[in-house]
């Protein structure tokens, strides 16, 4: 059962925030030449475009935590230090997208946003993945397994 779960695991983190990642960090250059060219209707579809997929698959997202636990869980591992930090960043990283990410994609979209406003979005982007590479990391080396990595 663990490895089941630990596959969907693998594959709800990659199918679900990879979307996500890809799509934030293209929203801000993209946005930026749809504010400088408001007639161009192609790089205003696609910046809709690139806020849906994160919409999307940010609830979609949801999934990744949910068989973590149960992984976790069935592994015995949940009060690992590796993995409470794992948990607290993963749990920052969707409050960094859901309250700093998709509120400016959305305010942008709504002409709310200027060049700046793309500006700070892609630090928020970047904070954002940049939180997940670190989760990624703290699952792929686990410090204090025993598997050797």
């Amino acid at each position: 059962m663990t490895k089941f779960l630990l596959a969907v695991h693998v594959i709800a983190a990659i199918v679900a925030v990879g979307p996500v990642a890809v799509a934030a960090s293209m929203f801000p250059p993209t946005a930026r030449k749809a504010l400088a060219a408001p007639d161009d209707a192609d790089a205003l579809a696609t910046t809709r475009l690139l806020y849906r997929i994160c919409q999307v698959y940010a609830a979609v997202g949801v999934v990744v935590p949910v068989f973590g636990f149960a992984t976790a869980s069935n592994m015995g591992v949940l009060g690992d230090t590796w993995l409470i930090v794992s948990i607290a960043l993963t749990a920052l990283a969707a409050v960094v997208l859901a309250a700093l990410v998709l509120p400016r994609q959305s305010a942008i979209l709504e002409g709310a946003g200027d060049h700046t406003a793309t500006v700070q979005l892609a630090m928020f982007t970047g904070i954002f993945n940049l939180l997940w590479a670190a989760v990624t990391v703290l699952m792929i080396v686990r410090p204090g397994s025993t598997t050797g990595a």
